[in-house]
């Protein structure tokens, strides 16, 4: 992954010269510091992938291993593809005091994979190797991705360990679900390291400072993509909706510390870290799985485009050509309005609702014209307005828009990344969560 001057991890004001007296020390290089711990567990080697992707886009990373993880990956490898020498304990190169200085010039702590034992040494403050001194002398965010047997993540004394670390502001990335070691599948499993390095992008776009996730302790609902009405058994109505926006936006709240169920119809993309993923095809399907979720959730964002009509009938049998070149009649039928649904019924008062609205303008109104009225017309809390005139969002890694509130409020956001938009809109939910909400 090549740097560029836009990304997150590759940019950086940190520098010596720059830091304030008695304030925690920057990058001298300029380049975000990164450390990335290793603790023992099989899925060690896909943190080299993880290291690969942060040393090419620039940063400074410097790899802390547990003696135990070098049993599934040795030294030689951390250093070749960190180019720096590597240590497990506090006693190599004590006169530079590596196990107060590697945290304390930190811009981000990564541990992965984090075993049960690494998470039981974090939550009770032991300090026995270099990565658990690290770890209790950082002052910048720190990410930790858990990777085990779905029978440790689910014990009691593991999800104490997990809540003791959220409750300090570490960010806990769910693990992912999926083969296990040996022939056990289940809940346990590390991320994909490209999903885990958009963790890492998320959290550093947020800043260097330690300081609480605002939407930690809370269960958002994001729906991403486009719904498909089957026609026949080859062909479906349809829209260009990637689903980008909507997996910008899982990732920007997971950066944030919110649990995430991500609903996601008719998307090609992989599944972002520490996500729970619910698949879905068409616009009725959708609407059972908001409402469904929707229920134990402080905010749903209804990024997804459900089809808003859909056949009366399906075709058993694939639809033919007629042979005197006629073209058959399809007649159609409105399909469920989620977004009002959930907005005017809502299942968990105080929680919040975000709709978006993708207009062209016509000759009834300008885009804003038509997107006030929708928004008045939903019962939203807010609306996320795109001018997609010329076909202009759909499937780019970029965006702009406007976003209107209920109350009156509207913020332009300029043309920037999809995950710059992401955090903007949840910026302005944060704003309107009443404080009480979250469990």
């Amino acid at each position: 992954m090549p740097a560029t001057p836009s990304d997150p991890l590759t940019t950086s004001d940190h520098t010596e010269a720059a830091t304030p007296t008695g304030s925690r020390p920057g990058a001298v290089s300029g380049r975000p510091r990164v450390v990335l711990g290793v603790a023992g567990g099989i899925a060690a080697y896909k943190a080299c992938e993880l290291l690969r992707r942060l040393t090419e886009s620039g940063h400074d990373v410097t790899v802390v291993p547990t003696a135990s993880a070098l049993e599934f990956v040795g030294a030689p490898t951390w250093a070749a593809l960190s180019g720096k020498p590597v240590h497990t304990d506090v006693w190599s190169d004590v006169h530079q005091v590596p196990h107060v200085r590697i945290g304390q010039t930190a811009d981000l702590v990564v541990v992965a994979p984090a075993t049960a034992d690494l998470l039981a040494k974090a939550a009770h403050g032991l300090a026995d190797d270099l990565l658990t001194n690290t770890l209790l002398t950082a002052r910048c965010p720190v990410v930790l991705a858990p990777a085990m047997h779905t029978e440790m993540w689910e014990h009691a004394a593991t999800r104490a360990n997990v809540a003791t670390l959220r409750s300090r502001g570490v960010l806990v990335v769910e693990p992912a679900e999926g083969r296990l070691t040996g022939a056990d599948t289940g809940k346990g499993r590390l991320p994909d390291p490209a999903e885990l390095y958009e963790v890492c992008a998320e959290v550093l776009s947020r800043g260097t400072a330690l300081a609480p996730a605002d939407l930690a302790g809370r269960h958002v609902v994001v729906s991403a993509g486009g719904t498909r009405e089957p026609l026949d058994p080859v062909r479906y109505l349809g829209n260009r909706s990637s689903g980008r926006q909507g997996y910008a936006l899982a990732r920007a709240a997971v950066a944030r510390g919110a649990e995430v169920t991500l609903i996601a119809a008719n998307v090609d993309l992989p599944d972002p870290a520490g996500v729970t993923v619910v698949r879905v095809e068409t616009t009725a399907q959708l609407r059972d799985e908001v409402v469904r979720a929707a229920a134990a959730a402080d905010a749903v964002v209804m990024a997804a485009a459900p089809a808003d009509f859909r056949p009366t009938g399906v075709s058993d049998a694939k639809i033919k050509k007629a042979a005197d070149g006629s073209a058959p009649t399809i007649e159609l039928e409105q399909n469920p309005d989620i977004l009002h649904e959930i907005s005017t019924h809502r299942a968990r008062p105080g929680s919040v609702v975000v709709g978006f609205a993708a207009e062209t303008g016509d000759a009834t109104g300008s885009v804003l014209d038509l997107a006030r009225a929708k928004l008045a017309r939903k019962g939203c809390d807010l609306l996320v307005v795109n001018d997609v005139s010329g076909g202009a969002v759909f499937g780019s890694p970029d965006n702009e828009a406007v976003v209107l509130g209920a109350d009156g409020a509207v913020r332009d956001v300029p043309h920037g990344t999809k995950s710059a938009l992401a955090h903007v809109i949840w910026d302005e939910v944060v704003a309107r969560l009443e404080p009480g909400l979250a469990p």
